[in-house]
């Protein structure tokens, strides 16, 4: 009895070494400005060409600008990346959707909304957050450069096999909770180690209410754990979502692709090589206190103790540099900034959530609120819904599409030792730029919050 993991790598492998090691087979490339113009250059040196070009998308995301990208970058590394990526793609003819391409955005962002992205694909780029991408039921993880490098030379990788984990999450979630805090709720009870070695497969009655863009969430957070990947099985809420995408199988394709997309499942006695259960009622909204992604608490709950962690040391450090003490509530505390956007929440869902809540409200006046679409698509969108001119009056910026405030890596970053509450799935020391404070949480929180000009819970504003 096969998982459903064990289906996918098991039916892209090319051979198998002496070593123990596969030669896998790889469905989808995407690549970004960041990680692959070293690749192109180990091509160069070692005058190989490109295997199979028409497997690999690429757009730019990480470094570019979120305000005024009709204009030349002005930041020089970032222009220099964006500029590299171009002409790397142009020399190698790859597809490109490049700044003032409809398609660009978010590199797993695009993937998704596109049609690109379908179920049993293995599919990889040099972003470790490429684990998004399992919400549909494929193979997804990121890889480094020189992985970069020979998947363009062979379209494969030589891997060894991760060990299966499976996470059963049942019942119903409480009103205002999102897939989000689902995420930091395992994160928090895993730990930022707990997943390591393993491909983590999501299952149960909460998973499978879940939107498709609640499910690319969970996944997205997946290496937050230490996972390879996060992978949910393709159900008739995957099938929809793909349906009459752009680059979607079109009619008998189609059905041809629905037949074998319906037997992507874990078998009924397949075997997990761990397994861990959980109750939706006992999820809260979730905050993050400290400088990884597992170091969160319920919002009802007070920063831990040194005495209540496993690494003590840790704690300390991370609250120095937060300035925050044990034993004290994250709700009150009052923050400056909040960033609503990144691959784990930015989606057209997202910024529907945030436009409801914040509707005939305005931000609190010590408080910047950027709002980052996923992509053009997701831009598109919100305009045409008309979200665009609810978060304006209510004085969010509606930026355009880019990874922006997430990681840093180019213009919008937050001040050393400010708060920002943040949409994003990382709150490493200067993540948001150098001496930055991020405190991970939904963008439903977030945009409570910026009206407030303090974290609160949403759950006693909407009672």
């Amino acid at each position: 009895m096969k998982t459903l993991f064990d289906k996918i790598w098991d039916t892209h492998i090319v051979s198998k070494l002496e070593s123990g090691s596969d030669v896998l087979y790889i469905d989808r490339h995407f690549i970004h400005e960041v990680t692959s113009p070293q690749a192109f250059a180990g091509l160069r040196q070692r005058g190989l060409p490109i295997f199979r070009k028409e497997k690999i998308i690429a757009t730019a995301d990480h470094n570019v600008p979120t305000l005024n990208q009709h204009l030349p970058i002005s930041e020089k590394l970032s222009r220099h990346q964006v500029d590299t990526l171009i002409e790397n793609c142009k020399l190698n003819d790859i597809e490109l959707y490049g700044l003032g391409h409809p398609y660009q955005g978010i590199v797993h962002v695009i993937g998704p909304e596109l049609g690109i992205t379908r179920p049993g694909m293995t599919i990889v780029c040099g972003d470790s957050h490429t684990s998004t991408h399992g919400a549909f039921g494929c193979v997804a993880f990121g890889i480094g450069t020189s992985q970069i490098e020979q998947v363009m030379a062979t379209q494969c990788l030589i891997l060894n096999k991760p060990k299966t984990m499976r996470i059963n999450i049942e019942g119903i979630l409480q009103k205002d909770i999102s897939a989000k805090d689902i995420i930091l709720f395992i994160a928090s009870t895993l730990t930022t180690s707990g997943g390591t070695g393993y491909f983590i497969e999501y299952a149960g009655s909460t998973v499978r209410a879940l939107s498709m863009e609640a499910r690319m969430t969970i996944c997205n957070m997946s290496i937050e754990m230490g996972a390879r990947g996060g992978i949910i099985a393709p159900d008739e809420t995957t099938f929809k979502y793909i349906k009459g995408k752009p680059f979607a199988p079109k009619g008998a394709m189609y059905e041809q692709a629905l037949d074998y997309w319906k037997t992507l499942y874990s078998e009924k006695d397949a075997s997990f090589d761990k397994e861990y259960h959980f109750n939706a009622a006992d999820i809260e909204p979730m905050l993050t206190y400290g400088t990884n992604p597992g170091m969160g608490i319920k919002i009802s709950q007070t920063i831990p103790h040194v005495q209540e962690v496993n690494n003590p040391l840790e704690l300390e450090k991370s609250l120095a540099y937060m300035g925050l003490k044990s034993g004290i509530p994250l709700v009150g505390l009052p923050i400056n900034y909040v960033f609503i956007g990144s691959c784990t929440n930015s989606r057209i869902e997202d910024l529907r959530i945030v436009a409801e809540y914040v509707k005939d409200k305005q931000k609190a006046p010590n408080v910047q609120a950027m709002i980052v679409p996923g992509s053009k698509q997701v831009e598109r969108q919100a305009k045409a819904e008309g979200l665009d001119k609810i978060l304006e009056a209510a004085g969010f910026e509606l930026r355009e599409p880019g990874c922006s405030a997430c990681l840093g890596m180019n213009e919008d970053k937050i001040p050393p030792g400010e708060y920002c509450l943040s949409t994003s799935n990382r709150n490493y020391e200067g993540r948001q730029g150098p001496g930055a404070r991020t405190i991970l949480g939904s963008p439903l929180t977030a945009a409570a919050s910026a009206i407030a000009g303090k974290i609160v819970d949403i759950r006693t504003i909407n009672s």
